[in-house]
């Protein structure tokens, strides 16, 4: 039995504890959280304790759900300890504080993966899984579309990191995921055009990104925080051969026909409901690799090469040139 302590009782802890008190081959031994009546809620829902940081420091693994800032810390006490590391994205907003932490984490030897969930959605990882089949041949053009339903409080902008690093970043880590190549252009627009304060605040809410690989293949990412549809996730990856494609989710595949047309179920309303199955399917590839069963992946690497992607996009989108990416 491996003993999993959660930092963090926020909407994402919140998920993963759930998925940790769910998972018979692991134990929620407790939640670590600076809100101690959300700690004690949370942990009084799934049977367990509150802890402070050094008693979650002694459970087999941590979870790092907490606010960012923290991140880097966290996964630097738990490398003291010699824990292994389920962290949320990013491990931080610097570059230079992320390669900084994964040295520390590489002399430790601990495991380390990072929570780039959209990897293990089923639909996503279908298409992941036939490209590398050679279904379509070649890949040549990829396209990933990621509009939130309605834009974040502006409590949540100004913390954020930005569109990019915070929202896109799951994007550019699927363009990797994808293309199997690492990007060296990237070019970028970005608008401010859902709520003004969003942009008074530094930020945007509508951004198109397109990457470049070395052979050519190119990607385009499209992000809006707002789709009055829901949450819309797409993929569609074109090759030599055809053309592989995974739509949006419906709660149901019923449609009704009337004298007004045809009319489906509307999408599926945001990340909790879209990519529960993928937040489960990742918790089972952390424990395998906190058990030494299988390589962590994405792992802290990849957090660094997709923050590096972010913060090219921001100096693309700010400049107006195609910027490449900063060598990790």
């Amino acid at each position: 039995m491996l003993d999993i302590a959660v930092l963090g009782a926020g909407r994402i802890g919140r998920i993963h504890a759930g998925n940790i008190a769910a998972h018979a081959g692991v134990r929620l031994v407790g939640v670590a959280e600076t809100d101690a009546s959300a700690a004690a809620q949370l942990a009084a829902l799934h049977g367990t304790r509150t802890l402070d940081v050094a008693d979650a420091m002694r459970a087999d693994a941590v979870l790092i759900a907490s606010p960012t800032p923290t991140h880097a810390d966290y996964i630097e006490q738990a490398a003291a300890a010699g824990r292994a590391v389920f962290c949320e994205k990013p491990i931080d907003l610097s570059a230079a504080r992320v390669r900084t932490c994964l040295a520390t984490a590489q002399r430790a030897g601990i495991v380390l993966m990072v929570g780039f969930n959209r990897r293990f959605d089923p639909h996503f990882a279908a298409v992941k899984q036939r490209l590398d089949a050679g279904e379509i041949g070649a890949l040549e053009l990829l396209t990933i579309i990621n509009r939130d339903p309605s834009p974040p409080p502006l409590s949540y902008v100004a913390n954020s990191g930005g569109l990019f690093r915070d929202m896109m970043i799951h994007d550019l880590d699927m363009a990797r995921f994808l293309l199997d190549e690492e990007p060296v252009e990237v070019t970028a627009a970005a608008s401010c055009l859902v709520d003004p304060a969003i942009g008074a605040a530094g930020d945007v809410d509508t951004a198109l990104v397109t990457l470049r690989t070395a052979s050519g293949r190119l990607c385009q990412i499209s992000n809006s925080r707002r789709a009055t549809y829901g949450y819309d996730q797409r993929i569609e990856a074109h090759g030599a051969g055809g053309l592989l494609r995974a739509g949006n989710v419906f709660p149901t595949t019923v449609d009704i026909a009337n004298a007004s047309g045809f009319r489906s179920d509307p999408v599926l309303p945001f990340f909790l409901e879209r990519y529960a199955a993928a937040y489960r399917a990742e918790l089972d590839a952390f424990v395998k690799a906190a058990r030494g069963e299988a390589p962590a992946r994405p792992n802290g690497e990849d957090g660094l090469r997709a923050l590096l992607l972010a913060d090219a996009a921001v100096e693309a989108a700010r400049s107006g040139r195609t910027v490449q990416p900063a060598e990790a």
